[in-house]
């Protein structure tokens, strides 16, 4: 068994204050692809981080061996929220299959097809607006404006409140970051609090006035497929946090790797072709989703190291998505990058993104709408990084966009 490296960390918050250490995780990458970590103030025991490409796909794709319920799959020990309805990321099947079902059609891409119209609309109106300010923030203005409005059109929450929604999870997924308060766990659930008070009241509305959105289908439901109120909150949370956090973050890395590669915006420019192997090599070069954490149910042997039942691992989608020996040049973006097998998505297996299909949506829409409106964007100040061991995010990026 391979020691803990008293002097690695790629677990807390401080590590990733500058961005992704990408520079550690190759060396470790080659060294030790799978070591014991030591634990951090953020993760405060020991656990296995998994780097490999090979090696996340291999966890992610065994839920029997591979638990995301033992110990739910967020980096956080002894969550007491557990102990009562999960979050579906914190489910193994059948439980995590009953309940993704509960949703999945919606994010279909036969079911998406009809939106294609009206987000175009949106994306415009988004860019347009931007387009008549001297200078703008990309990521408050333009990255998160699709996004929000999508998941609350599905949810079924008023478009004026979406900034509410994005104050939440901006709450709730920066709480080592100081912008948001460094609300750590008690601002954390504080927030959490809020938005369950205002899922209950639109919950109370939908039962007097039931409507086509996600909210009715989850009151609705009867017999064993009936919501806690509890249940209900989770699904609400999961959705409008997960539905605009990591397509915004993705969105906003997109447009930074093109301005800082001009010659792949030319070729977009150029060659509309090239949009969609440029939006997978997008999310391959933003993962926007860092990590999670899996527990072992029994003892395997993982990338040469034996993990004893019940010991923590921690799969790093950041790193899998720059393994050299999948990805050629895992440094250079690369528009035309094929075949790209990134794990941006996760790794396969029942945790693959349920909400995949409305990214790429969102993703080429507004990108495509963006290419037809706007010559260059240029940085007019610094790029703001979220600290956060688990989302890479960017806060703001400064920004003036000469029209075409």
């Amino acid at each position: 068994m391979s020691t803990v490296l008293d002097d690695i960390d790629i677990a807390s918050h401080a590590a990733y204050a500058d961005g992704v250490p990408h520079e550690l995780l190759t060396r470790l990458r080659r060294e030790t692809p799978v070591f014991r970590h030591r634990a951090t103030d953020d993760f405060p025991t020991e656990f296995w981080a998994v780097l490999g490409h090979a090696d996340v796909v291999t966890v992610s794709r065994d839920s029997a061996t591979f638990s995301s319920a033992a110990k739910g799959c967020l980096t956080v020990e002894n969550r007491t929220d557990l102990e009562a309805a999960r979050l579906l990321i914190d489910q193994d099947p059948p439980e995590h299959t009953r309940n993704r079902a509960r949703v999945n059609k919606v994010f279909t891409p036969r079911a998406l097809r009809t939106l294609d119209g009206h987000y175009r609309e949106v994306a415009g109106e988004i860019i347009d607006a931007a387009l008549a300010k001297d200078t703008f923030d990309l990521v408050t203005e333009v990255s998160a404006e699709l996004p929000l409005v999508a998941i609350c059109e599905f949810l079924g929450i008023p478009r004026e409140d979406r900034h509410q929604i994005f104050a939440w999870s901006n709450t709730l997924i920066g709480q080592g970051d100081a912008e948001y308060g460094d609300a750590g766990l008690e601002g954390a659930q504080a927030a959490m609090g809020e938005l369950y008070m205002y899922a209950n009241e639109l919950a109370a509305q939908r039962k007097l006035d039931p409507r086509d959105d996600i909210i009715t289908k989850l009151l609705t439901a009867e017999g064993a497929d009936a919501l806690s109120e509890h249940e209900f909150d989770l699904f609400v949370l999961l959705l409008t946090v997960a539905g605009n956090e990591t397509t915004r973050n993705t969105i906003s890395h997109g447009i930074l790797a093109l301005i800082e590669h001009p010659d792949s915006w030319a070729a977009l420019r150029d060659d509309r072709t090239l949009l969609d192997p440029a939006i997978e090599e997008i999310l391959r070069w933003a993962s926007p989703v860092m990590q999670f954490r899996r527990t072992a149910t029994a003892d395997v042997e993982l990338g040469g190291q034996a993990i004893a039942a019940g010991d923590s691992l921690v799969m790093y989608y950041a790193s899998a998505n720059r393994d050299e020996t999948v990805f050629a040049d895992p440094f250079t973006f690369d528009i035309a990058r094929s075949p790209n097998p990134h794990v941006a998505f996760g790794g396969g297996g029942h945790h693959f993104c349920l909400g995949a299909n409305l990214a790429r949506l969102e993703m080429r829409i507004l990108f495509e709408e963006i290419l037809e409106r706007v010559e260059r964007f240029e940085l007019v100040g610094e790029v703001s990084r979220l600290r956060s061991n688990f989302i890479s995010g960017i806060k703001h990026l400064p920004t003036r966009a000469v029209a075409r």
